[in-house]
């Protein structure tokens, strides 16, 4: 198995020095087909902000869209738990946060994990959608293996998310299988949470942000608008924004 070679995973360790004295760290997930090139700018503008900040590679990514296809949301999601539980161990407080189903994934780690959690930063979750073709997909997903995929759905030009160019559908049914439950657990979610919504965005639709606001448990949600982004707003024109307040989020949820 080919690993492409952006899709390293990120780990950086913690600097107390430039926090107080207190080890803080930071988790975050890229999304469904992507890999964690998509959100290492990202990544790297907080972990200098002296957090421990890592950024795992999911199971299936960063490889080929067939891979992926063996994959599951479980695999995922017992990939992040494996490295939050790492991270809980080794420091005073954990953050965690994602783009697309990678904000789906934290939040699920929030709803999991209660007070261990500090903060949840999401960047255009997915959730919920529109699309009627995803009802067709236990069908589908034995008749084809992919439909064209979602990638580079960014506004500003020549930035390259090297996603996975064909979308495999028997792991993208295992993702919506997973999104009933979340959606019903979400006021479990009780961690401060910070959402950042592209205006524009051409994947994942109107649903989700509702629904998350709507249910979730906390009592401290931050909401912020990325105007000139499209879906993949951390490699584009916001991301400025985007380490802004993920930055004062994680200082502020994480005070001593």
């Amino acid at each position: 198995m080919t690993i492409h070679p952006l899709a390293g995973p990120l780990s950086v360790p913690a600097r107390p020095e430039l926090t107080g004295g207190r080890r803080i760290a930071v988790l975050l997930s890229h999304g469904f087909t992507g890999q964690p090139a998509s959100i290492k700018p990202w990544a790297e503008a907080v972990a200098e902000q002296g957090y421990a900040v890592e950024v795992p590679r999911l199971p299936g990514h960063g490889t080929s869209w067939q891979d992926c296809n063996t994959t599951t949301w479980d695999d995922w999601y017992a990939e992040l738990s494996r490295v939050f539980g790492d991270l809980r161990r080794d420091h005073d407080a954990v953050v965690v946060g994602g783009l697309s189903m990678g904000g789906a994934l934290t939040l699920r780690l929030a709803a999991d994990h209660g007070d261990a959690v500090a903060g949840v930063v999401v960047v255009n979750p997915a959730l919920a959608t529109a699309r009627k073709d995803v009802k067709l997909l236990p069908v589908l997903k034995h008749l084809l293996g992919s439909f064209p995929g979602i990638a580079n759905d960014i506004k500003k030009p020549g930035v390259e998310e090297h996603g996975y160019t064909r979308t495999p559908l028997k792991a993208a049914h295992s993702m919506f299988r997973a999104w009933p439950r979340l959606a019903a657990d979400l006021p479990r979610v009780t961690a401060p949470l910070l959402y950042l919504r592209s205006t524009v965005d051409h994947v994942v639709d109107e649903l989700t942000q509702p629904l998350v606001v709507s249910r979730v448990g906390s009592r401290d949600v931050t909401e912020v608008s990325l105007p000139e982004s499209y879906h993949v707003a951390t490699l584009d024109n916001d991301l400025p924004t985007i380490v802004e307040e993920t930055v004062a989020f994680v200082k502020r949820v994480t005070a001593a």
